[in-house]
């Protein structure tokens, strides 16, 4: 009676780790966001796999969990990290009732750092991951996230910063953040992370205000000391100054 809360990463076979992989292969079957699921039918041909759409969460899990309860071994699987923003927290929450099942979480590498890592090295001091969805998270608190690390001078990787519905999302996040840093702060974003069409750029706070971004694109706001060496967007820590 076995569940895997496994993180896949941000789209690549390359991209899902060892360990992800030994979970997958090992287990019976598969759960996950549709999206995810076709991933995994693609690398891995063989598992069965049960797929859910967007906002059936508590339904996926609930799924992952009878299954693991009538004796399989099961894999649920998010993407970027099991933890953040994904199904981990979720599946102990409801594993209350479902005493017998043996949970294991397995992390996976979050688009901050692989999207980070396409454009160089902006992770590299303190830093703040903020989704601009407000689908779980009242507005309020997420303007009040925003102003927080803004003013603490926090690298901020900013996820789901725009949509159909929240069009101006990015904009009104770049409005708050301004008034704490200049327009000329490096910033930078990453599209469809690991899979085809990635695209990359590294451009100043006032432009990426009047940039159009989707639910696939990761956006990175540097910090005071963030800048661009050879095209690349690095935060230093001091490491040259010791």
């Amino acid at each position: 009676m076995k569940l895997y809360v496994a993180g896949i990463g941000c789209g690549s076979r390359n991209g899902i780790t060892i360990e992800a992989e030994k979970a997958i292969l090992s287990s019976d079957i598969v759960v996950g966001y549709t999206v995810y699921i076709e991933q995994i039918k693609r690398f891995y041909p063989e598992k069965e796999c049960i797929s859910t759409g967007m906002k059936q969460e508590r339904e996926r899990v609930e799924l992952a969990l009878r299954n693991a309860s009538d004796g399989k071994t099961v894999a649920l699987v998010c993407s970027g990290d099991s933890q953040l923003y994904g199904m981990a927290g979720l599946a102990i929450e409801l594993s209350v009732n479902y005493p017998e099942v043996d949970i294991e979480v397995i992390p996976g590498v979050t688009a901050a750092f692989s999207g980070g890592a396409v454009l160089g090295a902006p992770m590299t001091h303190d830093l703040a991951l903020i989704s601009l969805s407000d689908l779980l998270t009242p507005m309020e608190k997420i303007i009040k996230r925003l102003r927080c690390a803004a003013e603490g001078d926090f690298v901020i990787a900013l996820y789901n910063p725009s949509s159909k519905k929240r069009a101006d999302y990015l904009q009104r996040a770049c409005d708050i953040i301004l008034e704490y840093r200049s327009p000329e702060t490096v910033c930078g974003i990453v599209g469809n992370i690991g899979r085809e069409g990635q695209q990359s750029r590294v451009l100043m706070l006032n432009e990426l205000r009047e940039t159009q971004v989707d639910m696939f694109t990761t956006v990175f706001i540097g910090n005071s000391e963030t800048k661009v060496i050879n095209g690349k967007m690095v935060t230093p820590r001091g490491y040259r100054n010791v």
